[in-house]
């Protein structure tokens, strides 16, 4: 079947088409993107505003429409933090329902975790051990930590880079005392969080997700994304650590000019730097490997799992 998974997340707005069937791989077969921002176009009510939630509306209806070109038969619509923490997200969320017809799925910082790691278990296998899967997203950092599919422990922190870069460093280049001023913030934020994992010992395998990771270890000389999916990728703290300082000195269009980092994010690239310098140093951890599944494909998954072998989709 024809599967396409629809993620309204903080920063884009993401259509992903892929082949699938119970017990096989998703396999893409198209990807329709666009950047919103949402997380960035709160206003101080912490309220999406008319204009962002006619752009959502516009968005949407876009990527129904790639959806049909590319022949989706199921479509898995779903929201994250960006949604989730808008003080108006009922009406949004009706909005989108009565002017498009897609009801989106609101998951919880939890689910996200959950769902995540579920993408990296199926990725590594079992014989990767005890995992912690450390996500950064525009709105919120997940960490989950086991040894099954579902973890034994998992957390989401608001501090997503989108939202940290609005809220935390509003100049270009940053003020070095906001650096530090977010810098203690987000540890502080992290701290709490680590006896929560700790109990459960020490992993075998650290994971990291997300474009933000993808585009740190692109900078500490992991392979480029055109070298394929089953190129072994990682990031050392060591050289996070070396690349935070450069990262702070630089402007936005500065950044963007760095192997691997694109326009739309190059922005916020400081602050999910110092979110991954924190969770890496706090969690203990020396090294990631980066997976190229993450959230989108831990829902696909999880919707595979619920399938008979035999059966064809039913809708939503």
């Amino acid at each position: 079947m024809r599967l396409g998974v629809l993620d309204v997340g903080s920063n884009t707005v993401h259509l992903l088409v892929v082949d699938a069937h119970p017990g096989a791989r998703p396999l893409p077969a198209h990807s329709h993107k666009a950047d919103l921002r949402l997380a960035q176009l709160l206003d101080e009510a912490g309220a999406i505003g008319p204009d962002g939630v006619d752009l959502l509306i516009a968005t949407v209806r876009d990527a129904l429409q790639a959806a049909e070109d590319k022949g989706v038969e199921d479509l898995l619509p779903f929201a994250t933090s960006a949604v989730r923490e808008a003080t108006n997200a009922d009406d949004v969320l009706a909005r989108v329902r009565t002017e498009t017809g897609v009801d989106l799925q609101v998951l919880t910082g939890a689910e996200e975790a959950r769902l995540t790691f579920l993408a990296a278990r199926r990725w590594f296998g079992w014989s990767a051990g005890k995992l912690l899967v450390l996500d950064i997203g525009g709105g919120s950092l997940e960490i989950a930590y086991g040894i099954d599919e579902e973890p034994d422990a998992a957390a989401s922190l608001p501090l997503g880079a989108g939202r940290l870069t609005s809220a935390w460093l509003p100049t270009d280049p940053a003020d070095p005392a906001d650096v530090r001023a977010l810098r203690r913030h987000v540890r502080a934020q992290i701290a709490r969080t680590v006896g929560e994992f700790s109990r459960f010992g020490s992993p075998d395998h650290v994971v990291a997700t997300s474009k933000t990771f993808k585009q740190l270890a692109r900078l500490a000389g992991a392979a480029r994304s055109t070298e394929g999916l089953y190129v072994q990728r990682e990031l050392k703290r060591k050289s996070l650590e070396d690349w935070v300082p450069r990262l702070a000195a630089m402007t936005t269009a500065e950044r963007a000019e760095l192997p691997g980092v694109s326009e739309g994010r190059a922005g916020q690239l400081l602050a999910g730097a110092l979110v991954a310098e924190g969770v890496m140093d706090l969690f203990g951890v020396e090294s990631v490997e980066v997976c190229p599944w993450a959230l989108r494909e831990g829902v696909i998954l999880r919707r595979l799992d619920h399938l008979p072998a035999d059966s064809s989709p039913s809708g939503v």
